[in-house]
């Protein structure tokens, strides 16, 4: 048995728990887990939000730490390394999506890091807790210094969460970019964005992110909630990136984009949006679309990018007993700009 923090139910706060891992197979590698992110859906699990949660429920998917043990058909890892693991521990390996390397749409359904299969089975628990079991083929390999690895951690979601997207529609040197929103999401969409070479401008309600959303890599920072700065965009954008995850007119921008421009949802609202105007999308051949994740070696991608460009997450640290505390200033947007727990606390 290991140690653990868990919600026993949706109107539970997380507290100790004790849970049993799996002695590692010969495919498998056994991580001692040093630092987990906080991701919105980690809050969204834990209080049965999305109405589908299996308890006791351990969360976290963004996960780094030390590898303590390896199968013996193991062949890219050894003991002693850093290693990540993010959303999927586990997917079908036999549709057309997974032979793609998109098995975050597993047309089987992947199997989340904490609360198990898509289409149900065991329950599974993720990284608040000491350690964890996983097979190779699901294990990211992590190149960062380990001065930084506590930063790596929500690279795991929010990183890869961005860079997908920035990477399926071409994002890059001459290309004018909007990231919508600046959290966990819109951050590292701001941070990597300005690393692939894009015009970068952020929008935000919030006229106190200005300076910061300047110091993490915007070109520009337009406040969505002014009129005139709205209008002076209108119809330039190659790509908007929506990370806002609260119901919103999203007319407002779909108008900013150029013919053929395309924007991506990757916020999940609890509440739907409000429909857009089909003549916005019509008159200019504009497209709306969503995405999740990335897929395994995309992901890895994204942490070798990372590595070379220097790039992690801005993190608030936290024991293991603050997550309670975390997740209320979470729902406040509290954070610049993720919560990482350290897993020490936990001992």
């Amino acid at each position: 048995m290991i140690k653990a923090y868990a919600a026993q139910s949706s109107t539970s706060p997380l507290a100790p728990h004790e849970i049993e891992r799996r002695e590692p197979g010969p495919e498998d590698i056994k991580i001692e887990i040093l630092y987990c992110g906080v991701c919105h859906s980690d809050l969204h699990t834990a209080r049965n939000e999305w109405h589908n949660t299996l308890y006791p429920s351990v969360p976290g998917h963004e996960i780094v730490g030390k590898v303590v043990a390896v199968g013996d058909q193991v062949k890219n890892f050894k003991v002693g390394d850093y290693a990540g693991v993010g959303c999927m521990v586990d997917s079908c390996g036999h549709c057309s999506s997974c032979h793609d390397g998109d098995e975050q749409y597993c047309e089987n359904g992947f199997t989340g890091t904490y609360n198990g299969p898509m289409f149900g089975g065991e329950n599974t628990y993720g990284g608040y807790s000491q350690s964890i079991v996983v097979k190779e083929s699901f294990v990211l390999k992590v190149r960062h210094e380990a001065k930084d690895l506590a930063s790596v951690a929500p690279l795991l979601c929010a990183g890869i969460t961005t860079y997908s997207p920035l990477r399926h529609w071409k994002v890059g040197p001459g290309k004018k970019v909007g990231i919508v929103g600046l959290g966990g999401l819109g951050h590292m969409g701001v941070k990597l964005a300005h690393a692939m070479g894009a015009h970068v401008v952020l929008f935000t309600t919030s006229p106190g992110k200005v300076e910061d959303g300047k110091r993490l890599g915007a070109d520009e920072v337009c406040i969505s909630t002014d009129p005139e700065q709205m209008a002076k965009h209108a119809n330039s954008f190659d790509f908007i990136l929506n990370t806002v995850a609260a119901s919103h007119d999203l007319d407002a921008f779909l108008s900013l984009l150029q013919r053929d421009g395309t924007m991506t949802l990757v916020g999940v609202p609890a509440e739907p949006h409000p429909s857009p105007a089909v003549f916005n999308l019509i008159a200019k051949r504009r497209q709306l679309a969503g995405s999740l994740i990335g897929g395994i070696q995309e992901t890895q991608e994204m942490l070798d990018f990372c590595a070379e460009h220097g790039i992690g997450s801005d993190i608030e640290m936290i024991p293991m007993d603050y997550i309670n505390t975390a997740y209320e200033r979470m729902l406040k947007s509290d954070v610049k700009y993720r919560f990482v727990i350290d897993m020490a606390t936990l001992q």
